[in-house]
């Protein structure tokens, strides 16, 4: 509707007729819309969830997740708009695996690829090669080598002291909070149903959603989530079985760890839709006492 249609009076101010012009072109419909919302409307994620003893189990439904982001992007700082990273873990050198420390930035500064993984537990390792010897983390419990299998060989990943990481996205080589619209990862002998999960947060702390992986004693499991209705995920919390590295699998104890992870292309986070929600909530205001004038 044009300018035409508003008969503005003598006490119009130039913010409000700055207001007005923004919002010109936004109906009140759409208006309304977002405030009895308070968000941007969400549409259901699409989930990619499989299980199987072996690699090839799992491969079709990963390929199907890496197809939904995008062509793999190199491992360069700064957010390339599109397309995904992956890690797969195997390129970490002899330094930071097992038994060593695996350094919680090594995938934002040493290769950028916009993650950075924290746990409330002791710390983070990657399994070793078998040059090493240490295997699927049998420097922790010998009994492990012989339940773990990898996807992508040789290297596995996990928390120390927790069953718990995070990972957080950062544009690529930077401190600049990120977000991404989909993730997933590859996770090894998860035995019990409902207790490895895959929780995703929103850059206001919100959850979006919390959803399990698939079974398979001693073998390979996939979940991948992709958010398509405008959803910015700037955390995931990952719930590996039911307990920390340590002990030997027997009655409800479940170890699990986790090899590739896969996700869209990080970038930098905009603001909340409540911000936005504030600022049509004073357009329609404005727009509605001009009406009435």
């Amino acid at each position: 509707m044009g300018v035409s249609q508003y008969s503005f009076g003598g006490s119009s101010t130039l913010l409000e007729d700055l207001v007005y012009n923004i919002f010109d072109k936004l109906t009140l419909g759409v208006c309304s819309a977002l405030l009895c919302t308070g968000v941007i409307s969400q549409a259901a994620p699409i989930i990619f969830s499989s299980s199987g003893a072996n690699p090839a189990a799992i491969q079709t439904t990963v390929d199907g997740f890496r197809s939904a982001l995008g062509t793999l992007n190199p491992n360069v700082a700064g957010s390339l708009g599109s397309g995904r990273r992956e890690v797969n873990w195997d390129g970490v050198p002899d330094a930071f695996s097992a038994p060593n420390a695996f350094p919680a930035n090594f995938f934002n500064s040493n290769s950028p690829r916009g993650v950075v993984f924290g746990t409330p537990g002791s710390g983070l390792q990657v399994s070793s090669n078998a040059a090493v010897g240490m295997v699927e983390f049998d420097n922790i419990n010998p009994t492990y080598a012989s339940m773990f299998q990898v996807f992508s060989s040789p290297r596995l990943f996990t928390s120390l002291g927790s069953n718990i990481s995070d990972v957080t996205f950062f544009v690529p080589g930077s401190t600049v909070p990120a977000s991404t619209t989909g993730f997933g990862a590859v996770f090894t002998d998860v035995d019990l149903a409902t207790t490895t999960t895959l929780q995703f947060f929103d850059p206001g702390g919100s959850s979006l959603g919390t959803f399990p992986v698939a079974t398979a004693n001693n073998g390979l499991s996939f979940l991948g989530v992709n958010f398509n209705a405008g959803e910015q995920v700037s955390r995931v919390r990952i719930t590996s079985g039911n307990t920390a590295l340590g002990p030997n699998e027997s009655g409800g104890v479940d170890v699990v760890v986790m090899d590739d992870f896969i996700y869209a292309e990080p970038a930098a986070t905009i603001p909340e839709p409540s911000t936005w929600t504030l600022l049509c909530s004073a357009g329609c205001a404005l727009l509605v006492v001009r009406r009435r004038r």
